[in-house]
């Protein structure tokens, strides 16, 4: 038996593999590897599509949540506030400038940081908010806007599974004062390898974040600050370049998808299907139902013995990790999303064949 993946990426390269050997080849008859013509084109054409004034390229999404967080100002013993439901990565880029996370519970149908709760733990040294744009789909950013302006905060967002994603229209990413995004090869923009990105319309933000990507220099040789080695290269810039002007149709097939999902499993007993907010789209990175009643392991494992993979994302909240364990944090919503959580196989050419199969071995599973 063939076994479904959570995502298949033949389909894509073998579309675009004439254009993306030609990029490629390109790239190394040219001898330049590093910081090239690529990447200066790619930070043009993606701040371009995104509606933004400034795009900086970095080595990985990672990387563009610490250099962005340092762009910003926000330094040892600030505090920032974030959802304690997304990848480690989000806690440990404020951890890595010497601030502090400070967590809210998710909201618990969007599964995102609840933003009605940040007020709550505001004090004196809270610098900054960091959403995390969860599994594609968009925070409610309005109020997050609005306790932003009212009390000087800065606004980070972690886009890295939302690419191409909006808000009441506009790109996220190019919500808050800095946008960052990741190309790890599974996002929906994904590179051949690591690959991240920052965006703002500050200057002096992208000022700043273009010395410390590089050590901390804007002329080479004259280090005016201690920085990081941080770029993405000549050939993951030329495949980007090659995707993205492909990435508005790549969204929509994952959105086909992800509604065909929904018709099909609203009426099975035990599954809850995704919702996209009003005024959001959703790009779907991932397609997370909840599996309710205790029963999501065992559907997980009936699921692998039909060889359709799955995921849990994440099985574990941030403030359960044994970095934070000892804290003694309780976010009921988080808590329970991690336990209910699972995501199902997508992506945007597959066919109505593979995705019957998965929902009928779900529907097997759950009888």
């Amino acid at each position: 038996m063939q076994t479904i993946p959570m995502i298949e990426l033949k389909a894509e390269i073998d579309g675009l593999w004439q254009e993306l050997m030609t990029s490629i080849q390109g790239v190394l008859r040219s001898g330049h590897f590093i910081m090239g013509p690529n990447v200066n084109a790619f930070e043009e054409e993606v701040a371009n599509y995104l509606g933004v004034k400034h795009a900086i390229a970095v080595n990985s999404g990672t990387d563009a949540l610490v250099i962005g967080l340092r762009a910003l100002g926000i330094e040892a013993g600030d505090e920032v506030i974030t959802t304690p439901f997304t990848f480690f990565a989000t806690a440990e880029a404020i951890e890595q400038v010497g601030a502090v996370p400070v967590f809210v519970d998710i909201d618990r149908h969007s599964l995102n940081l609840d933003p009605h709760l940040i007020e709550s733990v505001m004090t004196e040294r809270t610098k900054a908010i960091l959403p995390v744009h969860l599994y594609g789909q968009a925070v409610e950013m309005d109020p997050i806007r609005a306790l932003a302006r009212r009390y000087g905060l800065k606004v980070v967002e972690d886009v890295a599974q939302a690419f191409g994603g909006e808000y009441k229209g506009i790109k996220l990413g190019t919500i808050g004062d800095v946008g960052c995004y990741s190309f790890f090869p599974s996002k929906n923009l994904g590179a051949y390898g690591d690959g991240g990105l920052l965006v703002t319309n500050d200057d002096d933000v992208a000022l700043c974040a273009s010395m410390l990507r590089v050590h901390g220099a804007r002329k080479k040789y004259h280090n005016e600050q201690v920085g990081y080695n941080s770029r993405l290269d000549e050939l993951q810039a030329a495949i980007l370049r090659v995707k993205l002007p492909y990435i508005e149709e790549w969204n929509e097939g994952r959105r086909r998808v992800a509604s065909r999902y929904n018709t099909l499993l609203q009426e099975i007993s035990d599954v809850v299907v995704p919702v996209e907010l009003s005024d959001t789209k959703h790009v779907y990175h991932q397609y997370t139902v909840r599996i309710r009643n205790g029963k999501r392991s065992l559907v997980q494992q009936l699921l692998a013995r039909e060889g359709i993979d799955s995921m849990v994302y994440y099985p574990l909240p941030v403030h359960k990790l044994p970095v934070y364990r000892e804290l003694g944090y309780s976010f009921p919503q988080a808590e329970m999303a991690a336990c209910e959580v699972l995501s199902l196989p997508i992506w945007p050419q597959m066919t109505h064949a593979v995705q019957d199969r998965v929902i009928h071995s779900l529907r097997q599973c759950l009888s």
